[in-house]
């Protein structure tokens, strides 16, 4: 009885010296609907940060994506999460949706680009932005980021097409018909979405391209989205072009520490197989330099030390303020 005492007395006092536990940060990811594409990507996120990123224990909750994972952001619900690059800057600067209840989110890293592509009939007679004047078009799907941002460029080009309105079904159906000229769909990548190529099959299509001159004032006037150029190729015969773009990516909690942030930052940039595993669209995207042509918002400062130990360059309005 005594050496039984004595023996658990002593196993008490080795397990009182013994080294701690490393406790482990626990980061919550907000993300979207379990139904979409972008949750598979956020799952394999939430995996490669639990691989990469030391001391972080990361787990995905399902969100109604951009704006509640913003406000979710706000009440310290979730600590990163996926946004697009134009609503989180109408959260940091307090505008939309946003107005008068600033989300102060970071920028942690831009995964993938959305540009804005405006499709017409080849035989509409329809060269220019400018020629879609009073033209019956449709800017986006009703109630879609690419309708809002569609309508809010062609106001600050000065365009007033004749806007007609429904769902992405409907608007294909019509311009295969020749009821509609054309519509704003958001691309993959840098090729034409299903539903473009599905008109392309029918009849000849082109896709619009700004001038130098409306992307300078675009770059002036709307800082929630950027101009990207998109190579020949995006459909078969389809020349170069330029187009406003949003990109889809993740922002942070300012709170979120430095050496976290640079941890996701480093296990994000250098991984080569586990998001194109999720997303095949993201295989030969180099996420960094599409992060510093895209953002919106500053960077987390985490993020800022390790582009800055690869020698990136950085943007004015990507440095934290």
């Amino acid at each position: 009885m005594k050496r039984t005492i004595v023996a658990a007395l002593a196993a008490c006092t080795t397990f009182a010296f013994a080294a701690p536990v490393a406790a482990q940060e626990k980061l919550l990811i907000g993300s979207t609907s379990a139904s979409s594409s972008q949750y598979g990507y956020f799952v394999a996120l939430s995996q490669l940060i639990n691989a990469k990123v030391p001391g972080v224990e990361s787990s995905v909750v399902e969100t109604g994506a951009t704006v509640d994972n913003l406000r979710r952001m706000a009440r310290g619900q979730v600590d990163i999460g996926l946004v697009t690059t134009n609503v989180s800057y109408h959260a940091w600067a307090g505008q939309e949706a946003f107005e008068g209840n600033k989300v102060d989110n970071r920028l942690l890293f831009v995964y993938s680009p959305a540009p804005q592509n405006v499709v017409v009939r080849a035989d509409s007679n329809v060269k220019t932005l400018a020629d879609l004047a009073g033209k019956r078009f449709n800017p986006g799907l009703k109630g879609s980021a690419t309708e809002k941002t569609a309508e809010a460029v062609f106001k600050t080009l000065g365009i007033a097409p004749d806007y007609v309105r429904g769902s992405t079904t409907d608007i294909v159906n019509q311009i295969k018909d020749n009821r509609v000229i054309g519509y704003v769909k958001s691309g993959a990548g840098s090729k034409l979405d299903g539903s473009s190529l599905d008109i392309a099959t029918f009849t000849k299509v082109a896709v619009l391209s700004l001038t130098p001159e409306q992307k300078q004032l675009l770059a002036d006037k709307m800082p929630d989205i950027s101009v990207v150029d998109i190579p020949a190729g995006a459909a078969e015969g389809l020349p170069a072009y330029s187009t406003w773009n949003f990109g889809l990516a993740v922002s942070a909690r300012p709170e979120l520490s430095e050496e976290t942030a640079y941890q996701i930052a480093k296990a994000v940039f250098e991984d080569e197989t586990v998001q194109v595993g999720a997303l095949s669209s993201l295989k030969g995207l180099d996420l960094m330099k599409l992060t510093l042509e895209t953002g919106t918002i500053p960077l987390h400062p985490g993020v800022v030390r390790y582009m800055k130990e690869k020698g990136a360059t950085i943007p004015d309005k990507l440095m934290p303020k």
